[in-house]
């Protein structure tokens, strides 16, 4: 919102400088997102006559125009069309800094020389016009070579381009800004001069008004104007709107847009002699109706509704034949336009339910200063004082302007404003900081609470109708408090380190997490983050069978399903990456995937019961760690060693891979294995492959293989489900050590972690044990395998003699045979 300083300072007194009114509206909340500083660099421009207009030869978008500034002819090209011999235009002379710096120089054009330049409004900077030149016959009588500032009546202001947040309704205006500072300066905050209805004839004798709709309407005025004549506007009314952003159009429009950029509240002219019965009745659109808006578009009324909660009603002001006059708070129709024969008013000043307006707002693509302000709320009670300043406004331009006596005024359903029981100590205990309780009231009165005392210091504090944003309970309790702080400044609160007597850390889970994010960074993983919402089909792909968790107002039906696995959003990334040329890309990520109520239960029971209690009445959430490998070398292989680091790197203590005849959703059938703790039987994850025909249907690539490991961290993280190695480290022996290998046939069955860890445990003088070949082939039983294992021997007190290891060599071949493996 643009707030000029000379608007404001009709209001309260600022004889502080820009950049401590800068300062303090930042402090206030309003913030300042650029300033402006008008009329500076005007000085040089003149007027001028326009005294002919040539065409110059092979330019179809340039003219030589020769202008008289009171020194005689002057040739100017320009490339403007909107002007005609006779009329006056700002010239700015060779020589002269127009603002922003730009210098105007002699300049040649098509063989034409330019002395000087014919400007547009906006070039000067007085408005965001520039269809064409600012023609000043328009505005004024104007006077060759005269100032144009003096022309104009220009002097120098500074306009605050302010950032308004959309829960401040009350400081959409230039009266709610200027409250603000005078509640920060403890200055008072004067009232604009309003008009008092001429005594007389009662509106209700000529004209009407009724609410059919009181949720959607709480308030409608009507009031009527006679002897209106509309033309220019005075030009400091001009020169206000222009600076706060808004185009003259005529006194009565510019009276209706002044009061609303004013006050912060819209109003709406109709042409009174083409309204029906000169009725003004608020209802709901019907199906099926229509309207010609100001902006020459044909709407469709009351359609189905196209966001949540959006019902696809209208509010509309229909006439006394019921015919469709305007979109309520938003944009009125043609149909009863103000126009230069209009000489009566019928003048609308309501209060409508913001939500009304925001939904037929959006559902119309249809925004409006107006509803822009009806939206966020307007003060119910400020309707009869904005045609009052309206009249006061008009009355400028139209001395003898007639405002019947007696508006109508009817209610509707109005917000009651917001009470609030604020304890005597709240405030400090909010702030940190004490303030005496006189200057809390006279912050709160200030911004135009009410507020009065109760028992024990406390206050009862009532909002004004201009704040709709002051909610009831503990959270308007610290509504009010953030308006005694904005008020107080927030840089005099007192400032405090705060202080904790435990130390901050990471949590066990925390650092879980970044532990195997440094893992994956190592072996060249980038972190992905892949959508949470999937498709039937990729939901079909992993997990044919299962319950999909469907979401009830999903944005697109691509994205309809909690994602059951991370694998699917991987590989489809993975292949976004070969598309782009990408070709050796390691993706992984830590998220979250979800089990139906109906699953969850033997997903739990699967996991062997870590994770505690299932409720069945909420989809489980499961925190997960899932890693495809996708450089052309990468397989299998690849994936069991970044779990080898994993695991050496959270010093897990004995967890193996072992085959499972399903290893887990889009995982090779054969190339994959679980992850299984060896002594509880709890299982981690997966490690191997991904399914080729994911492969293929979710990246649409063939022939490549991906390796794939995918980690429970909820179990993960349960210490009690998987063990961690002892931390402590052992000193390595003064003797030498004895190695042996040790080749078994072992049945197909048996794991070679298993009969690794067997012999690990057969003597404490065993120090390693290392699986070095695994052998299948004819000369070998059917349903065995060859496992050949280094073992290490040492003592501690001393040097173990042949005999010695002879002998362990033996007590480890019958531990062996326990288990069913026989030396080879």
């Amino acid at each position: 919102m643009r707030a000029p300083i000379s608007w404001l300072r009709e209001f309260v007194d600022l004889p502080e400088s820009v950049d401590d009114l800068r300062t303090v509206l930042d402090d206030l909340g309003l913030v300042v997102e650029g300033i402006e500083f008008v009329g500076e660099g005007l000085e040089d421009v003149v007027v001028a006559r326009v005294d002919e207009i040539h065409a110059i030869k092979g330019a179809d978008r340039i003219r030589r125009i020769v202008v008289d500034a009171g020194a005689g002819p002057l040739e100017i090209v320009c490339g403007a069309w909107n002007f005609e011999v006779g009329n006056h235009v700002p010239l700015a002379p060779v020589g002269a800094v127009l603002p922003g710096g730009f210098a105007i120089e002699k300049r040649s054009m098509r063989g034409v020389v330019s002395n000087g330049m014919l400007c547009s409004a906006r070039e000067l900077r007085l408005s965001d016009d520039h269809e064409g030149l600012m023609v000043l016959d328009d505005v004024i009588t104007p006077r060759i070579g005269q100032p144009i500032v003096e022309a104009l009546g220009i002097e120098p202001d500074v306009v605050f381009d302010l950032s308004i947040e959309g829960n401040r309704p009350d400081a959409w205006s230039i009266v709610g800004v200027a409250r603000d500072l005078a509640a920060r300066f403890g200055r008072p905050l004067r009232e604009p001069e309003y008009a008092s209805p001429t005594p007389g004839t009662p509106t209700a004798t000529v004209a009407s008004g009724e609410i059919d709709a009181s949720d959607l309407c709480g308030r409608l005025t009507v009031s009527l104007l006679r002897n209106v004549r509309v033309g220019p506007s005075p030009s400091w009314v001009v020169n206000r709107l222009e600076r706060a952003g808004m185009r003259s159009i005529s006194n009565v429009v510019d009276a209706s847009n002044f009061v609303m950029l004013e006050l912060g509240q819209p109003t709406h002219p109709y042409d009174a002699e083409r309204v029906n019965g000169s009725t003004l009745r608020v209802r709901r659109a019907r199906t099926g109706e229509s309207l010609v808006t100001l902006d020459g578009v044909t709407r469709t009324l009351a359609k189905p509704g196209r966001g949540l909660g959006d019902t696809g009603e209208d509010c509309v002001i229909v006439d006394g034949a019921d015919e469709v006059l305007g979109l309520a708070g938003i944009m009125g129709g043609e149909s009863s336009e103000i126009g230069l024969s209009t000489t009566t008013v019928l003048l609308e000043a309501a209060y409508f339910d913001p939500m009304t307006i925001a939904r037929s707002s959006k559902r119309h693509g249809l925004r409006s200063e107006a509803s822009h302000r009806f939206e966020r709320g307007v003060d119910p009670e400020l309707a009869l004082r904005a045609v009052a300043r309206f009249v006061s406004i008009l009355r400028a331009s139209v001395p003898d302007l007639e405002w019947l006596d007696g508006p109508i005024d009817v209610r509707g359903d109005v917000p009651e404003p917001s009470m609030v029981l604020l304890r005597h100590d709240d405030v400090e205990r909010s702030l940190g900081t004490a303030l005496p309780v006189d200057g809390v009231v006279a912050n709160l009165r200030a911004l135009g609470f009410a507020v009065a005392l109760a028992d024990a210091g406390d206050l009862v504090v009532t909002a004004p109708s201009s704040r709709p944003d002051i909610r009831t309970g503990a959270a308007g309790r610290a509504d009010v408090i953030e308006e005694v702080a904005r008020i107080h400044g927030y840089r005099r609160l007192v400032r405090r380190t705060p202080t904790w007597p435990q130390p901050g850390g990471l949590t066990p889970r925390q650092e879980l997490r970044r532990r195997i994010r440094q893992v994956m960074v190592d072996l060249g993983v980038d972190e992905a983050w892949t959508p949470t919402l999937g498709s039937e089909t990729s939901f079909a792909l992993t997990h044919d069978g299962s319950t999909p968790i469907r979401i009830t107002n999903p944005l697109a039906s691509d994205e309809s399903i909690l994602r059951p696995t991370m694998l699917s959003g991987l590989v489809a990334a993975w292949g976004r990456n070969i598309e782009r040329g990408l070709l050796d890309v390691r993706l992984g990520e830590i998220g979250v995937v979800f089990t139906h109520p109906r699953d969850a239960a033997s997903a739990r029971r699967t996991r062997g019961g870590a994770g505690g209690k299932v409720d069945l009445d909420l989809p489980l959430e499961n925190e997960r760690v899932t890693v495809v490998l996708g450089h052309r070398s990468d397989d299998a292989t690849s994936a069991a060693t970044l779990w080898t680091l994993i695991a050496n790197r959270l010093g897990l203590a004995d967890v193996v891979i072992r085959a499972v005849e399903n290893p887990g959703a889009g995982a090779h059938p054969t190339r994959s294995a679980a992850l299984v703790d060896r002594a509880s039987g709890v299982v981690l994850g997966v490690v191997g492959e991904v399914d080729p025909q994911v492969i293929d249907l979710v990246a649409g690539v063939q022939g490549r293989r991906l390796g794939l490991l995918d980690i429970d961290l909820d179990v993960l993280a349960d210490t009690q489900a998987v063990r961690r190695r002892s931390q402590r480290v052992a000193v390595p022996g003064r003797y030498p050590s004895a190695v042996i290998d040790l080749a078994f046939v072992a049945p197909l069955s048996l794991h070679a972690a298993d009969l690794g860890h067997a012999l690990s445990s057969a003597t404490p003088l065993v120090e390693s044990v290392i699986l070095f070949d695994v052998y299948r082939g004819a000369n070998l039983a059917a349903g065995t395998r060859s496992l050949a294992y280094t073992v290490r021997l040492s003592s501690a007190d001393r040097t173990l003699g042949d005999s010695e290891v002879a002998t362990l060599r033996d007590e480890l071949i019958v531990v062996a045979g326990q288990h069913g493996a026989t030396l080879r």
